[in-house]
């Protein structure tokens, strides 16, 4: 599909940017609802998804989106566990207690101030703390008993 011309951007014309751009379209080579040029409806795009984003969060565990960057800031930008994941291809997920949240007024599936523990990666997230528990508990087991001295050493 050819570009429209210039000017066909609304959030262009509200700019006062006279420049010609090429329209956002849609898989079927239709344009963007809008119609916006290619450059204003990624930003519009990740504007909303900010938004949603803030407003998960906030129903979901009761804390406000700057909380979450908070958070997110004192954790360093990074996977509270792994160190890994910065959150910038996936945002960070917000962890809770599940046994905690039991003892309180909302769904398990849901979170609260008091619940929550931390931001992890999707991977920490499905299979972090528990994981993490065992590894630290059979590192430990490994440095006091280690296995290579009861074959290689077995009368000590």
């Amino acid at each position: 599909m050819t570009n429209p011309g210039p000017g066909r951007c609304k959030d262009c014309k509200a700019e006062g940017i006279t420049t010609d751009r090429k329209m956002a379209t849609k898989p079927d080579g239709s344009l963007q609802p809008g119609p916006r040029c290619v450059t204003h409806w990624r930003a519009r795009k990740k504007a909303v998804s900010i938004a949603a984003h803030g407003q998960r969060t906030e129903s979901n565990f009761g804390i406000t989106a700057e909380e979450y960057w908070a958070i997110y800031e004192f954790q360093g930008g990074r996977c509270a566990l792994c160190r890994l994941a910065t959150g910038k291809a996936r945002r960070l997920a917000v962890d809770h207690d599940h046994d905690l949240a039991k003892t309180h007024d909302h769904p398990v599936e849901q979170g609260c101030r008091r619940c929550i523990r931390g931001l992890l990666c999707k991977r920490c997230n499905r299979f972090g703390v528990p994981l993490v528990l065992e590894v630290i508990i059979r590192t430990l087991e490994y440095l006091v008993n280690p296995p290579a001295r009861k074959v290689l050493l077995p009368d000590q």
